[in-house]
């Protein structure tokens, strides 16, 4: 695993407009209609990223859920 050089993160930010890039992580956050249903896609997220031994660092508040994703092994973005 590697980690990506800029222009593979920039073009991949062109094709996901919702992400953004901060602080070396890539970043979105989502609405829901309410607490449970944020709480319901949170558990989704878990069990996936509990499979891929990737884990986000996030934070939920009401009907937002906030998402920041890096590689910890490579110090930055990765593929994975």
């Amino acid at each position: 695993m590697e980690k990506l050089a800029a222009e593979a993160i920039v073009a991949w930010l062109a094709s996901q407009p919702d992400w953004q890039l901060k602080r070396e992580q890539l970043c979105r956050s989502f609405l829901f209609k309410d607490f449970s249903s944020a709480w319901g896609f949170m558990s989704r997220v878990a069990m996936l990223a509990e499979q891929h031994n990737h884990h986000p660092e996030w934070s939920n508040v009401y009907s937002r859920v906030d998402i920041a994703l890096t590689t910890h092994d490579v110090d930055g973005i990765s593929a994975r």
